[in-house]
């Protein structure tokens, strides 16, 4: 997402398994139910519809989704109701909790789907999920709740490595293919350099959680409700020790300085970064712009030794229908949209993975301008495995929210590994299982 004492000009600033590019990308020929129609606004007036988003100004998706669904429904504006993203699960639970009736939810992640559907503040949709075709529509099991939905998804993302081609070339390596974990921290190291003001460095892990936990899960089997999470040393030990030797940002610093992700990435302070399909609309929005002139490309997700298939995670993005809405006929009007072939047209013009799948979008993705045209960026985009970032069930919320807790103490070294590793066990299963 800088130095270990960063200038704030450089820092202020989450499935389905799936067997390539065509389950992973998508737009299908048929809408996935209405809202293209054009019809006006009920009634024939003006009419205002709220939705909770996250950091607007540089996520190109919003701007486009709201702009086709005015466009199809003349007479309604969209009011973005904007948060800032590490700060959006939880405001948005305190305003769902204080009575908000803002129209539209904005499902960052199923973590907090399952906590606001149990907590009966979603508006149940599942006669429009049964009443209209979702076969080809990506990640919605993941909001299956007894039989029953309370968002759609829009939006089918998976995690995958970003590098800086330019630096790679400069320290005379080449990627042809995945790398395993290994290759990944050797090139870290490889690739750092300078410092104070001037440091760059050879990756950046994000602070959430996911990027240690979930794919450790997901690459060795691991389950995050068990109780049991030995599988996550590996991913642990790496990460600090990279950490240690100054080949990728402290957490310390990267919580405490609130790095954002794409500025360390768009201002070349980091050469390599796990993070999922979502970030590539920004890149090309940053570039397009002039905003950076980072020279990027694409790697699948780095590899356990060993592993014969590409394995990743992933996680569906949804909108949902607050319960207290005083707008809901408009509101379901617009979840349907964006779920639809409208709405995956609407965002994957600006380079977003649409969670309604046809392998044609394939091609006219790539053919984006900005977009890296290298075989490896494409095959980036094939993964052969990619699982749910967090399994859905009553105890997600309870179980996501002590697995934070702890990551946040063994980054910053307040724990050893096995000390938080145990301590996670222990408290799951204390605190939650039993």
């Amino acid at each position: 997402m800088i130095p270990s004492n960063p200038p704030k000009a450089r820092v202020r600033r989450h499935l389905v398994k799936t067997a390539g590019v065509a389950a992973a990308l998508a737009l299908a020929v048929a809408a996935c139910g209405g809202g293209g129609s054009g019809e006006t606004a009920e009634g024939g007036g003006s009419t205002t519809l709220t939705i909770t988003v996250w950091n607007l100004a540089k996520t190109p998706e919003f701007t486009a989704l709201f702009d086709a669904f005015e466009k199809a429904n003349p007479g309604v504006t969209v009011k973005p109701a904007d948060i800032l993203a590490d700060d959006y699960p939880e405001k948005v639970t305190t305003m769902l909790a204080g009575g908000d009736k803002t129209d539209v939810i904005t499902m960052k992640n199923v973590t907090d789907y399952s906590r606001y559907s149990a907590r009966g503040q979603l508006l149940d949709i599942t006669d429009m999920v049964k009443s209209t075709d979702t076969s080809k529509l990506a990640g919605l099991d993941a909001f299956n709740v007894n039989d029953s939905y309370f968002a759609l998804p829009y939006r089918q993302d998976f995690w995958l490595l970003y590098y800086n081609k330019a630096m790679f070339d400069k320290a005379n390596i080449k990627l042809d293919g995945p790398i395993t974990w290994d290759d990944y921290a050797k090139y870290a190291q490889q690739l750092s350099q300078g410092d104070g003001n001037q440091k760059v460095y050879g990756t950046y892990h994000h602070t959430w959680r996911s990027v240690i936990q979930a794919i450790s899960a997901a690459q060795t089997g691991g389950d995050q409700l068990s109780g049991d999470y030995n599988f996550f040393a590996d991913q642990y030990n790496m990460a600090l020790s990279l950490q240690k030797g100054g080949n990728a940002l402290d957490f310390g610093t990267a919580t405490a300085q609130q790095a954002d992700y794409r500025t360390m990435f768009e201002t070349a302070a980091t050469a390599m970064m796990p993070m999922g399909t979502w970030y590539i609309s920004g890149i090309l929005e940053a570039k397009e712009k002039g905003e950076s002139q980072v020279d990027w490309a694409l790697a699948p997700m780095p590899q356990r030794p060993g592993a014969t298939d590409v394995t990743t995670f992933g996680s569906p993005t949804a909108f949902a229908v607050n319960k207290r809405s005083e707008n809901a006929d408009l509101a379901r009007k617009f979840v349907q949209f964006a779920a639809s072939k409208a709405g995956a047209e609407a965002i994957t013009k600006v380079g977003v993975v649409p969670a309604l799948q046809d392998p044609a979008i394939t091609e006219a993705y790539f053919g984006l301008k900005g977009m890296p045209a290298d075989d490896l960026s494409k095959k980036a985009f094939e993964p052969d495995k990619v699982v749910l970032e967090m399994p859905v069930s009553d105890k997600t919320s309870d179980v996501d929210t002590i697995l934070n807790e702890e990551h946040q103490l063994i980054m910053v070294g307040d724990k050893s590994v096995a000390e938080g590793i145990k301590s996670m066990s222990d408290r799951v299963k204390s605190e939650v299982l039993n």
